[in-house]
């Protein structure tokens, strides 16, 4: 098998341009995607000409970020329209459910269309995890309680982002509202039955199994199921998720470096960890800027583990990124602010 069929590493970048080492990590045949980062931001100009130089280094690379609305938006000036937590979607419901439903798809495309006016491709969006009441990592982030709103307002915010021309990303499966523990600096535990998760946390990812592109598992463990985190354990990703519920899409490792993932051992063995779990793309989060010498450790560690046949590409999780990438050319952004459709979805936005 060609080496560069698989390239499944998602890392991250220190400043506001790339540097030497930013374009010689980008063009390594491992790197499959950039998540960026507030710190990667201080105007749209910048991040427009950041993004356009990513691809001019590496055109099949796939530009992420973490841009849910609420307190989850890594740009929030120079014109990006401040988008709700999902919770506010989720409470409009309640007094209107079909207007909520609009309102949702307004947030999807307002999202995805700013988002790709810049230069970006994918954003790590909708959270599926149900409002239980006590996580505060998710919190608002959620939209409901209710698993059939959840996935409800999922849906419509995703068509959203099928307008703009961006695919979309279901977070934490199978669940992560149910525990209190924070997974970037704890390892949550959720001691329920797998029959109570799949009744309740993980239904949204049964209803929207024609409508998901890509799934982030969650770094919690469900010790009734798994002694490993869900995004390390191949009963949750390739059992229940890809054969019981008939997922087809990419899965993305959550980030590495949380602690949640420590589990699993350092990023090197983490990475391999979750790829042999069912993982397509693990990513490696804020570790450039430091000079970046984990991200090398792993893009090195990940090519002696190939080489030594500990881990195997798969040209099919290959397939699933590029799918991924957006299919159609963005709206520049000026185009965009006099698009009818862009100022409808702004007026309908809850």
């Amino acid at each position: 098998m060609n080496h560069a069929e698989h390239a499944p590493i998602v890392l991250d970048i220190a400043g506001t341009e790339l540097d030497r080492n930013d374009r010689r990590r980008l063009k390594h045949p491992l790197t499959g995607g950039l998540i960026l980062f507030a710190r990667n931001w201080r105007d749209r100009a910048q991040l427009t000409d950041l993004t356009a130089e990513i691809k001019a280094t590496r055109p099949d690379v796939l530009i992420c970020v973490d841009h849910e609305g609420g307190r989850v938006q890594r740009f929030r000036s120079d014109g990006f329209t401040h988008l709700p937590p999902m919770s506010a979607l989720g409470e409009l419901w309640m007094k209107d459910a079909m207007t909520a439903t609009d309102a949702a798809t307004a947030c999807g495309y307002v999202l995805g269309a700013e988002l790709r006016a810049c230069g970006v491709d994918l954003s790590f969006t909708p959270v599926l995890d149900l409002d239980h009441g006590g996580s505060g990592v998710i919190g608002n982030r959620a939209f409901h309680r209710d698993a059939r709103v959840a996935a409800l307002l999922a849906k419509s915010l995703m068509h959203g982002l099928l307008q703009a021309g961006m695919a979309n990303c279901g977070k934490h499966f199978p669940g992560h509202g149910f525990v209190k523990a924070d997974s970037h600096v704890a390892v949550p535990v959720d001691k329920r039955s797998l029959k109570a998760i799949l009744n309740d946390d993980a239904k949204p990812y049964e209803w929207l199994s024609t409508t998901l592109t890509s799934v982030m598992p969650a770094h919690v463990i469900y010790p009734k199921v798994d002694p490993s985190p869900a995004g390390f354990s191949e009963r949750w990703l390739r059992h229940i998720l890809r054969r019981d519920l008939a997922f087809q899409g990419a899965i993305f490792s959550d980030d590495l470096t949380m602690e949640g993932a420590k589990v699993a051992g350092g990023p090197v063995d983490a990475a391999q960890a979750a790829l042999r779990a069912g993982c397509d793309m693990v990513l490696l989060c804020n570790q450039s800027i430091d000079g970046g010498a984990a991200i090398d450790a792993l893009l090195d560690g990940l090519t002696r583990a190939r080489d030594q046949g500990l881990w195997h590409p798969d040209p099919d999780s290959e397939a699933r990124r590029l799918d991924l990438l957006p299919n159609t050319p963005p709206l520049p952004w000026d185009e965009l602010m006099h698009q009818p459709q862009y100022q409808h979805a702004l007026e309908r936005l809850p």
